[in-house]
């Protein structure tokens, strides 16, 4: 059997061989191009999968971010889901993003607290405020945080939001922030 036969009167589409009449290949040609031309509608719709676009980006502060498709536009990771659109086209609140959250989010933007049944977003870790409820996102090895700075007044445990440091604003406020009350014997604002 020979591809595109006059014999038979009509194109087999497995190829292109000598003796094929014209019909047969402008018939095959305008077959190809109408293959092409809906291939290329169906990926300018979206319809066909594309490559996943990487969307880390670091925000301010060194926090962790997601990038918008503009490529220029870097929102703090706590921004996506958030129930309002940071970024122009509205990709941070996407559906498929924000489904079934954390599981849909990719995992930069996730912080898995010590209780599994927790997490925060990423940016959350180490900004010195208990938000795992644990202060697993500010203290201990998966949360990797950085000692206290000079702003801030190292003490463990820290009573009610904050963990092991607390702004040296709140030193001598007549508060108690530290279980030890340093914060209100020693520390200096």
């Amino acid at each position: 059997m020979k591809p595109f036969s006059k014999e038979r009167g009509r194109c087999q589409p497995w190829g292109i061989c000598l003796g094929c009449t014209w019909k047969c290949i402008c018939i095959s040609a305008v077959v190809l191009l109408l293959l092409a031309a809906t291939v290329g509608l169906a990926v300018a719709l979206g319809l066909l999968s594309h490559t996943p676009v990487n969307r880390f980006c670091t925000a301010f502060n060194n926090r962790t971010g997601f990038l918008c498709d503009d490529s220029v536009t870097c929102i703090l990771a706590s921004q996506v889901c958030d129930g309002v659109s940071n970024c122009r086209k509205g990709e941070d609140e996407q559906k498929k993003l924000c489904g079934d959250l954390p599981n849909s989010l990719p995992g930069y933007l996730v912080f898995r607290c010590s209780n599994p049944a927790h997490w925060i977003y990423a940016d959350q870790r180490c900004n010195r405020m208990n938000d795992c409820g644990d202060c697993s996102d500010e203290m201990g090895s998966s949360a990797a945080c950085p000692p206290c700075g000079l702003e801030w007044w190292s003490c463990s445990p820290v009573l009610y939001e904050y963990c092991s440091c607390i702004p040296r604003r709140l030193c001598r406020d007549g508060i108690q922030h530290c279980l030890s009350w340093s914060d209100e014997y020693i520390c200096r604002p």
